[in-house]
């Protein structure tokens, strides 16, 4: 049976990050994407609790002697809404892989945590799917993906072929530069959020908001962190893990409270 491949994205269903994903990922099974009907960045693993999910399918093409089919819905959600409905009501069997993106803009360090690109990997791994979360520096709305095709394929082959831990994801953030030097393996970046609401008047009375700011990393020369190897023109991959326990600090807590 050929492999089928989930994909998902933040960016939503017509964005070029995943129409270009998709025809990457044929290259190695059937793809099968449901992505929300319109921008969800920064959704990270929220789900439509309140609100009832529509779904709209989007068109299918066959496989061919090289390829293998595409099948597209449109969905009403967030990622992970995207990604549970899948599972559990559109996909005809369980996938062999799940992916996220092509973002429109890079996840790394800290911000993988707000991400709706990386909670689609995330989810996957809940599931026991290998998955991976593919990021890209290009952030126009027409972006060419193609400069980092090479790179996704290696890593969806190498995913499909190896498997990961049962437990444990991949976020890959591909820089905007040509030629990239290689890949570098890393550990998260450190960093903080700087917010700049901007407040505006709303005609109907009172005050509205828009969040921006800027992103400011820790320690902009540690070379083993995700952000120093993207800005340094490496493809930068860090193995996630869903276990967030912290065991320093559980082995002092145990201590501090006399307990096993």
């Amino acid at each position: 049976m050929d492999k089928l491949i989930f994909i998902s994205n933040d960016d939503g269903f017509d964005a070029e990050g995943v129409k270009q994903l998709a025809e990457m990922a044929r290259a190695f099974g059937d793809v099968f994407v449901v992505a929300p009907d319109g921008g969800r960045s920064g959704a990270s693993m929220s789900i439509s609790s309140h609100d009832p999910v529509r779904n709209t399918f989007v068109m299918q093409k066959d496989a061919t002697d090289t390829l293998g089919s595409l099948t597209v819905w449109a969905c009403s959600g967030t990622p992970i809404d995207c990604t549970k409905m899948a599972f559990e009501k559109l996909l005809p069997r369980r996938p062999d892989l799940v992916l996220g993106g092509i973002n429109h803009g890079d996840n790394c360090a800290v911000n993988a945590h707000y991400s709706g690109t990386m909670s689609i990997a995330l989810e996957g791994c809940i599931k026991h799917v290998p998955s991976i979360a593919f990021s890209s520096g290009r952030v126009a709305e027409d972006a060419d993906f193609s400069y980092m095709k090479e790179w996704v394929q290696k890593f969806i082959d190498m995913v499909l072929r190896e498997g990961l831990p049962d437990d444990t994801c991949l976020n890959v953030n591909v820089p905007d530069v040509t030629p990239l030097k290689g890949v570098k393996v890393c550990k998260m970046g450190m960093g903080d959020w700087y917010e700049e609401w901007q407040e505006r008047d709303h005609p109907r009375g009172g005050k509205y908001y828009w969040i921006a700011g800027y992103y400011a990393p820790h320690n902009t020369d540690d070379v083993e962190s995700d952000t120093w190897a993207f800005e340094h023109g490496y493809v930068a991959v860090t193995p996630l893990h869903l276990d967030m326990t912290d065991y320093k600090t559980k082995e002092s807590l145990k201590r501090v409270f006399g307990c096993e």
